[in-house]
């Protein structure tokens, strides 16, 4: 099944965030981007708080830098650099996404076309790939030996095949995996024995159904009413209910199901922004995850950004 006339879901959300963060001032703008820049390793990778660099923060400073203004053609052959030190023929499901949308986002931004030489069905053959981790029950695990689906690694690999122009095959079977890992609350699970439900993982699963379908004003209401439980007077959504603190990662993917599934009077655009002013923006640049936490990193500075920027693009829409 082809998607070829429909940007994929990563670059929209893209553009959304980069639309927001125009409203950030220059010299704020200027200390995430330094941060972001100094995580980068002399490989032309990102690493994280400790250890070489990898695809997962590469791909996060990629996303970040892309929101606040852009790669520079020397970002980009640093980081094209690196990518190509990898043959994706040999990569799992979370490598796999985070090199192709990295390696996409420098051809984007002018570099090079790191895919030019690869084999003329090589789109064909990542989703050959992709299929190898098909679970019975409908979803996709993270790896060949997994028995069981997995709702993030099913929400991965339905954006890598996003990246490819195609859909998942047999959407109906993944619609029904999604589906069968929503609990009483109104809200999913990541694997099927768990009975709690959580932020991150409803926000993937409505992540799957946004693109390949099912979602409907029942779900919108029962999602709904599973994040009035994991929102907090602090300002931001807890990972579930059993964590008694607010986090970046999970105020992100709360915020933005809230708004993709036009979620009304649930959340506090003020109270969110306190939050990542007061207790997670770094005034050197950078975000950290929680206020437990010391230090900043790449992936929750994305994060942080990122809810900035889905405040204020729909600030924006309404205007």
């Amino acid at each position: 099944m082809s998607v070829a006339n429909r940007e994929p879901y990563l670059m929209r959300l893209a553009q959304r965030l980069t639309t927001g963060l125009t409203r950030m001032e220059a010299a704020r703008r200027e200390r995430h981007q330094q941060f972001i820049r100094s995580k980068q390793q002399r490989d032309g990778g990102f690493g994280g708080r400790d250890g070489d660099s990898d695809l997962y923060y590469t791909s996060f400073a990629v996303r970040g830098l892309a929101m606040l203004g852009g790669l520079t053609l020397a970002e980009c052959e640093s980081v094209g650099g690196f990518l190509k030190t990898y043959d994706w023929r040999k990569l799992g499901v979370i490598d796999l996404m985070n090199w192709l949308y990295s390696v996409l986002a420098v051809q984007a931004f002018g570099g090079a076309d790191l895919l030019a030489e690869a084999e003329p069905d090589w789109p064909d053959r990542i989703a050959t790939k992709l299929e190898a981790v098909r679970t019975k029950d409908g979803g996709y695990a993270k790896s060949t030996e997994g028995a069981a689906g997995s709702t993030y690694h099913s929400f991965l690999v339905t954006l890598t095949y996003e990246l490819l122009g195609k859909l998942p095959p047999n959407p109906r079977s993944l619609i029904q995996f999604i589906y069968d890992r929503q609990r009483d609350d109104g809200g999913f699970v990541e694997i099927a024995p768990m009975k709690n439900s959580g932020t991150n993982p409803t926000a993937a699963a409505v992540g799957v159904l946004s693109v390949i379908g099912g979602i409907d004003d029942e779900l919108r209401s029962d999602v709904g009413d599973f994040l009035k439980n994991t929102w907090t007077a602090e300002g931001g959504f807890q990972a579930n209910t059993r964590i008694p603190f607010p986090d970046a990662l999970s105020t992100f993917t709360g915020l933005l199901t809230v708004q993709d599934l036009k979620i009304d009077n649930l959340i506090s655009e003020r109270a969110i922004e306190r939050l990542l002013v007061e207790w997670l923006e770094f005034p050197t640049g950078g975000f950290r995850a929680a206020s437990w936490d010391s230090e900043a990193d790449v992936e929750y500075t994305f994060y942080g950004l990122g809810c900035l920027a889905l405040l204020w693009s729909a600030k924006e829409a309404a205007t």
